[in-house]
């Protein structure tokens, strides 16, 4: 697996992978679709970006991204991370293969924590995110999603070393 950095003209791999996972439902706190003009804005080359990875199998077959971006309701030297990755055919170990760069990033960049918001009922958001080493440290009750249900979001950090 080749990981490395995204650019602009990645936009249009990583919108289908997104898309996909907010079209299936039930693991992203998004519920609309993104462009790819949107989703390079957030995630690739926005004022709030700082970082974003994608995993390759073979070169130039995406499955998985993992972004960081500012977000001044953190904490000074925090950021929030996203992983994405694809529904089908499902990899295992993306994710983890794009953590270890990540780290190595968020460093470089002067960071010194890491967040992560997860939905409460994606149990394998929050089983990912611990097995990083991510440590709860709040959860933001109720938070209403477009047809009204209350979900809870977990918050977890990671300090970086």
């Amino acid at each position: 697996m080749k990981i490395r950095r995204a650019t602009s003209n990645d936009a249009p791999s990583l919108c289908g992978i997104l898309n996909e996972i907010i079209q299936i439902g039930g693991t992203t706190a998004l519920e609309t679709p993104l462009s790819e003009a949107e989703l390079d804005e957030h995630y690739i080359s926005g004022p709030e970006f700082i970082i974003c990875f994608i995993a390759e199998v073979h070169e130039g077959e995406v499955h998985g991204f993992q972004t960081l971006v500012r977000n001044n309701n953190l904490p000074p030297g925090w950021a929030d991370i996203g992983t994405f990755t694809r529904r089908q055919p499902l990899i295992p170990g993306v994710g983890t293969a794009l953590f270890e760069p990540m780290k190595i990033a968020a460093r470089g960049h002067g960071l010194s924590a890491i967040n992560a918001t997860i939905r409460a009922d994606n149990i394998g958001g929050l089983r990912y995110y611990e097995k990083l080493g991510f440590k709860t440290y709040d959860v933001i009750k109720d938070v209403p999603l477009k047809d009204g249900t209350p979900v809870d979001r977990v918050c977890k950090v990671y300090h970086i070393t």
